[in-house]
This record gives C-alpha cells, sequence and structure tokens, in this order.
C-alpha cells in the first residue's frame, strides 16, 4: 500500500507522565511475586534507598531508543524534581532525540510491517513502530554545527559542548527536553561516544569548512571529569536504563580513580533495567554481581531487571516519585565542579 508523507508522520508519540499515575501499591505487590516482578520491586526500594541515602549521588544512564518511545518526560522529571545528579547517555538518546524535539520536532507513531523501501524514498527514518522525519534530523545536524561554529578552536569534552547545547535551547528552544532542564539545574552531562549522533554529521560539517580554526570532542576529558566527579562525590549510586557503552563508562571511573591513587569506593547501589542477555558476554547484560569481580560495583545494593524500559522505567520513577524521598534530597549541582 502506497502512503505519503503526510499520511505517516500524523499521529504524534505522547511522552508518559509518572506524576498523573501512583505505582506504589503495584510495586509493593509485585515485592510479593516472583520473577521480574520482585526484581523490578527490589529496583524501585534501592533507587529509593539512593534518594534518601544524603550522601548519595545519583548518576542516570540512558542508552537505547528511550525519547524517541515517549519516555523525555520522566528524565525530566527526575531532573526537575532533583532525583539524579548527573546523566551519561548515548549521543542518539541526548542529540537525535532530545535535542532534536527541543527544537520542535517530533516522533511519530508508525508501525513495524512498513515498506522500508518506501520510507526512505519519503526520507523517512524508522525505529521499529516509530517514524521520524529525515528531514527535520537534517536541521538538527546543521544546528550542531552552528553551535560548534560560535566556539573556540580546540577540544572540549561532550559535557561542555552539551552545556552549549542547553544554551542554545534556552533561547531558542520550543519544548521541553531534558537536555535544557539539566542546563538550567546545572547536571553535567556526558556523552562518551558522542560524534555516534546527528551532532556527529554535523560535527564532521564544521571540521571540513572550518579545517585548523575547529573544535573536536575529546573522550579522554570525558574520562577524566565524570572520574573527577565520582572521586568528589565518594558514594554514588547507578540508574541504568540499557546498556552499552554509558554503563561500562560510567563504572569504569572506580577503576581509573584507583589506577591513580585516588580514593573513589565502589558504586554503592546500582540498579540496571535492560532486556539484554548475560550469556553472550557482552556488556549491555553483563550483571551488576559481574562487576563486582572488577572492583566497580559494591553487593548488597544491587538490582538487575530483565524488562523492556518504555515498561520498567515509568514504573520505577513513579514509584520514587510518589514516595517523596526527593523532597529532602540537596542540590548538588556537580556541573559547577568544572
Amino acid at each position: 500500500m502506497k502512503y505519503n508523507k503526510k499520511e505517516l508522520l500524523k499521529q504524534k508519540i505522547k511522552h508518559i507522565d509518572i506524576k498523573k499515575f501512583d505505582s506504589v501499591s503495584l510495586i509493593e505487590s509485585f515485592n510479593d511475586m516472583a520473577f521480574q516482578s520482585r526484581n523490578l520491586a527490589r529496583a524501585c526500594k534501592i533507587y529509593d534507598k539512593m534518594l534518601e541515602d544524603g550522601n548519595c549521588s545519583i548518576i542516570l544512564c540512558l542508552a537505547g531508543s528511550l525519547v524517541s518511545a515517549g519516555l523525555k518526560k520522566v528524565i525530566i522529571d527526575l531532573i526537575k524534581f532533583n532525583m539524579v545528579d548527573c546523566i551519561v547517555s548515548t549521543g542518539a538518546v541526548v542529540v537525535d532525540q532530545d535535542f532534536f524535539e527541543g527544537l520542535g520536532f517530533k516522533h511519530y507513531r508508525g508501525f513495524v510491517n512498513a515498506d522500508d523501501d518506501q520510507l526512505r524514498e519519503l526520507m523517512i527514518d524508522r525505529i521499529y513502530d516509530t517514524f521520524i522525519d529525515e528531514e527535520d534530523l537534517r536541521v538538527c545536524d546543521i544546528t550542531t554545527k552552528k553551535i560548534a561554529d560560535t566556539m573556540k578552536p580546540g577540544a572540549y569534552s561532550s559535557r561542555e559542548f552539551i552545556y552549549r547545547m542547553g544554551e542554545y535551547l534556552d533561547k531558542n528552544g520550543k519544548a521541553e527536553s531534558f537536555v535544557h532542564e539539566a542546563y538550567k539545574k546545572k547536571i553535567p552531562i556526558f556523552c562518551p561516544a558522542f560524534s555516534d549522533s546527528s551532532a556527529g554529521f554535523g560535527l564532521v560539517f564544521h571540521q571540513t569548512e572550518k579545517k585548523t580554526k575547529s573544535i573536536s570532542i575529546d573522550s579522554v576529558a570525558d574520562f577524566r571529569e565524570l572520574t573527577e566527579l565520582k572521586v568528589k562525590s565518594k558514594d554514588t549510586g547507578l540508574l541504568m536504563i540499557g546498556g552499552g557503552v554509558p554503563k561500562n563508562f560510567v563504572q569504569d571511573t572506580v577503576v581509573a580513580a584507583d589506577i591513580l591513587g585516588v580514593d573513589a569506593p565502589m558504586h554503592k547501589y546500582a540498579v540496571q533495567l535492560t532486556v539484554a542477555d548475560e550469556r553472550d558476554g557482552a556488556l549491555s547484560g553483563s550483571t551488576l554481581k559481574e562487576a563486582n569481580s572488577w572492583g566497580k560495583v559494591d553487593m548488597g545494593f544491587e538490582q538487575m531487571v530483565f524488562g523492556e524500559a518504555t515498561i520498567t522505567f515509568p514504573l520505577l520513577a513513579s514509584y520514587a516519585y510518589h514516595k517523596g524521598n526527593w523532597k529532602t534530597r540537596k542540590e548538588r549541582k556537580l556541573n559547577l565542579i568544572f
């Protein structure tokens, strides 16, 4: 069946609001069940314990198609209500999805059995059952180039560049964005594989045009800055949505500090929501218990939940929001460290 572009990009993805439903009673019921329901209940209690612990800095790790799937408002609320202190993410979540929507663009409900040849001809990109207008993404590419063009030539951490993105949205934004919210709340965002995103295309364009007077993203600076953040924070808790680079990057800060001869305890708390399997030896599904053997995650308050994030993440966030321990937390404003 033939469609035109307007027909396919018609129904917008709507972002779920954790403030509008209270999952506490459901999660408490899960606690008396088995399998992943009980695991999710324990994960919720561990996250709530992180919020209750006045000495704990909470690091949110993001991987996968989260904003495009309708989870943007969940992340914004965690930032807004002082429920996270730092974010480590893939570039796609930050740029192609969140910054993209901050510019006023949208993701749309699609379908998995779409004719992908037809989608390509119409310049529509597909993420499973979600559609994105490629022409809008090109505007996002160029916007990151424009931001880079305003910066003094040199090497920058991804955190520094994403701060500039938040600054840009503060003046030119057209919709809610967690990049913008983090900018306002002075919460650092790191993307260790930043170029693997819409920004990568923009920065290629920028470097090609500016040549020696261009900027670059220094992933080593990312590692150094996040290690410095870990050292100064001491006690830390990880809330990991998905796995991949953000998961390993933030765990490695403990080892980096140890190599430098600096005291940085293992991450005190850790929760991971993932669908990845541990049996292939890949990182995304490797258990937090396994991470203990590397000296990265302490044992006692760690929990793996093997479930898809569009279901598990809103339930966990709603539980912690309605329990209310965030109300007494102090803002850390960790961007001020740098």
